[in-house]
């Protein structure tokens, strides 16, 4: 097929891919406030049971940060119906997979597993909601696992702390400024009944979403649900949620951290509107232009043609509340950090200043919708998408809409929002440096 031809074909797939999904689902609520939604699809005797609880780390204390992801571990030690470390095995056994995680807004836990095993994974996320062991000895297991974990992604892994220095510089008074994993400190001086209230205070229905999808009976799951959700009682007091408003930059923040690295890097961290925003999707959408794949503008301009740069990339937060968006560049063997810089911000230049070509746009539009379509490609990425669709917005059925909103956006958008949100007053701008050998 000749390239013309092929370029056609591939547009028409995108535009018929995305025009064709429509995702079908359930949604109620529990008298407890557990809400509830549910998605049937027979293609595989697979179901996905997730639960997501509207707490990350903008929830914490500023004296007790890391809570949120502590207890992602924490709530696998057990219940007091589930052995302490046979959370696992018993989805082992069954024949499924699990896995957790937790964001600065949201902590997610799922299990996919054979059809036939629904009960099993409702009934374990049953426990960790009602009945989960938060106590001493389990506490301290997991603060030498987190710990370690730390170890090994931020302060042994170079470049590790790049999220961890750019937050804390780029908010003064929002929660955002505290890493997700938290401090070690902070872990260390909390007490069981710290735990215990943090437990009480968040895990509890009124405060998640329970989101099934796969190979499921309607009628049957929600009477299962309700067995083994509906005696639970519904949480006390009301649910911390942060009201801050973070203050404007009073201009380029700057700095340079020395680490375990052999390559200078540029780390420019501007701040952007939240999630779910007109302004969000063109910023999204500029970010796909400049940094995904190998043909994008940053990789072919800083990595191919001037060789300036080994890796070179753009990512955006989809955060609640208005997040940042990460310009990031390691500098090839030779190349200093102003040069990179330098070359960095020409490219951004060029966005701000020129207007996309409708090739390019074509482009970056059916990029889009291929992402839209993979994530949920899968039955947990369904379960996980319409649930961050419900806490985040309060309607699961973006699912099937939210493409029309990055539809909408054009290159005067993406121009405009270049030019509005990535400029010098407003980003921090740091640079990773080796340590020097004798400092």
């Amino acid at each position: 097929m000749n390239k013309p031809l092929l370029t056609l074909a591939l547009l028409l797939l995108g535009v018929f891919s995305a025009q064709a999904q429509n995702i079908e689902f359930e949604e109620y609520q529990l008298d407890n406030g557990l809400k509830v939604l549910l998605h049937q699809d027979k293609s595989t005797p697979i179901v996905a049971v997730s639960v997501m609880y509207h707490v990350g780390s903008k929830n914490e204390k500023p004296d007790r940060t890391g809570f949120a992801h502590f207890f992602e571990h924490l709530l696998f030690e057990g219940s007091e119906n589930i052995g302490r470390g046979e959370f696992f095995g018993i989805i082992e056994n069954a024949g499924g997979t699990n896995n957790a995680n937790t964001t600065y807004d949201r902590t997610f836990y799922y299990e996919v597993m054979p059809s036939n095993h629904l009960k099993t994974g409702l009934w374990l996320e049953s426990e960790r909601m009602l009945h989960a062991r938060v106590d001493d000895e389990g506490i301290e297991t997991q603060r030498q696992v987190v710990k370690e974990e730390r170890r090994q992604r931020i302060d042994n892994q170079p470049y590790g702390s790049v999220l961890e220095e750019s937050m804390k510089r780029a908010y003064s008074k929002h929660p955002y400024q505290y890493s997700v994993i938290g401090s070690m400190e902070h872990l260390d001086a909390a007490q069981e009944a710290d735990y215990k209230q943090f437990y009480a205070d968040f895990y509890r229905p009124d405060n998640a979403i329970l989101s099934i999808a796969g190979d499921i009976d309607i009628a049957e799951t929600k009477k299962m649900i309700d067995m083994y959700f509906g005696s639970i009682p519904r949480g006390k007091g009301e649910i911390f949620r942060p009201n801050i408003v973070e203050p404007a930059l009073a201009g380029e923040i700057r700095d340079t951290i020395y680490d375990n690295v052999q390559l200078p890097a540029v780390v420019q961290t501007y701040r952007i509107p939240a999630a779910g925003t007109d302004d969000y999707y063109a910023v999204s959408m500029l970010s796909t232009l400049l940094s995904q794949g190998e043909s994008s503008r940053m990789y072919r301009a800083l990595v191919d043609e001037q060789q300036k740069a080994v890796f070179a990339g753009n990512f955006p937060l989809d955060l609640e509340d208005p997040g940042v968006a990460l310009v990031f560049g390691i500098a090839n063997m030779g190349v200093d950090a102003k040069d990179l810089e330098e070359a960095i911000d020409a490219e951004m230049k060029k966005v701000q200043t020129e207007l996309i070509s409708e090739r390019e746009f074509q482009k970056l539009r059916n990029q889009t919708e291929a992402d839209f379509v993979t994530a949920n490609s899968s039955v947990i990425g369904v379960a996980e998408s319409l649930a961050n669709y419900e806490m985040y917005y309060g309607d699961a059925n973006l699912i099937n809409t939210e493409l029309e909103r990055y539809m909408k956006v054009t290159r005067e958008d993406i121009q405009r929002v270049a030019k509005k949100y990535f400029v010098p007053s407003n980003r921090v701008s740091l640079y990773y440096l080796p340590k020097p050998e004798n400092p």
